[in-house]
């Protein structure tokens, strides 16, 4: 099967794209458009005009919108009644059609939750999929998808069933999984677990969670990182996998960041977890968590042997040296 290559770009990523780049790829995710006072909202994004250079280097690229992202309200208040949604949706068809995009991907973090500081109602269950159902009575056979969280809460926010139904297919955010609410250092994108580790919290569990909620395998998407997670004050045992940590998973370094002068500077050593398919770096008492070329490779080889669509990673400009997407290209490209 041809599968997904797909890449999340927020703005200032778009002008970092190269010719390769875009042969590597088979769709980009503009990120992000918002919802403002109940429509579309494009103010965010200021390098459009760079859409048509990589038509040119891609013919067959699919360019798609996103809306949303951690912290970007207005969902609930708009998916709240039928003239809502069919407002929003009418300004989504609009703006596709005037940029000639080829369609457009939610990411509502997270329906019927307030965690990421915005609105929610007990309502936004049943309001997920009508919105998807407005939005696909307006593209027609273009793309539609989402974003999904990676855990069971997300699955309990919406009508998972009738939801992958209406999509073309579902990007599993399989990343953050130990995040900025977790002070226990682990992998946050790990294919699978580590040893003793009972938690949900890798790539596999999360797709057979999503599998058995009603979405089909091949219209499973996975979530690579480009970027780490990355804790503090670690206790000093097992090299700090699975040990409590005195800070939450906070954002670490861009791969392209974890350049030699990096490690000796703060004095890591490299380790790999082979339950886990996962690298991490330790110095003793910090504990980073990233995705390696290897451990790509064996997400990409999880993705053909599991019959999944494809991968998405994010984000774009994390990596300026450009071989985390080659990995991907190269296990998942078209032969």
């Amino acid at each position: 099967m041809n599968h997904l290559i797909l890449a999340y770009a927020v703005n200032d990523a778009l002008p970092l794209f190269t010719q390769e780049d875009l042969s590597a790829l088979t769709h980009i995710n503009l990120a992000f458009g918002l919802v403002k006072d109940g429509l579309l909202d494009l103010s965010q994004l200021t390098h459009l005009d760079l859409l048509p250079v990589f038509r040119q280097w891609n013919p067959q690229i699919k360019i798609v919108l996103s809306i949303g992202g951690w912290g970007a309200g207005g969902f609930s208040e708009m998916a709240m009644t039928a003239a809502g949604r069919q407002a929003f949706s009418g300004s989504c068809l609009e703006a596709v059609e005037r940029l000639g995009l080829d369609g457009i991907d939610i990411d509502w973090e997270y329906p019927c939750s307030s965690q990421a500081g915005i609105a929610s109602d007990p309502r936004d269950r049943e309001n997920f999929t009508l919105l998807l159902q407005a939005l696909r009575e307006r593209l027609g056979d273009r793309i539609l998808s989402f974003a999904a969280g990676a855990g069971e809460y997300f699955i309990e926010g919406t009508q998972m069933p009738e939801a992958a139904r209406i999509v073309d297919y579902v990007q599993l955010m399989t990343y953050d999984m130990r995040n900025g609410f977790t002070r226990q250092a682990g992998h946050h994108a790990a294919l699978r677990a580590s040893q003793g580790d009972a938690s949900p919290t890798n790539t596999v569990d999360i797709v057979e969670m999503f599998h058995r909620a009603g979405v089909p395998w091949d219209k499973l998407v996975v979530g690579a990182a480009f970027y780490s997670r990355r804790w503090t004050g670690v206790r000093d045992e097992n090299h700090g996998l699975l040990q409590p940590a005195e800070s939450v998973g906070e954002g670490g370094p861009c791969y392209s960041d974890l350049t030699g002068e990096f490690l000796q500077q703060g004095g890591f050593t490299k380790y790999w977890d082979e339950d886990a398919q996962a690298s991490y770096l330790w110095n003793g008492s910090e504990f980073i968590s990233y995705e390696s070329p290897e451990a790509l490779a064996r997400k990409c080889q999880y993705v053909r042997e599991a019959g999944l669509l494809g991968i998405m990673y994010w984000e774009h400009s994390c990596d300026r040296t450009h071989q985390l997407l080659q990995v991907i290209h190269r296990e998942l490209g078209e032969k």
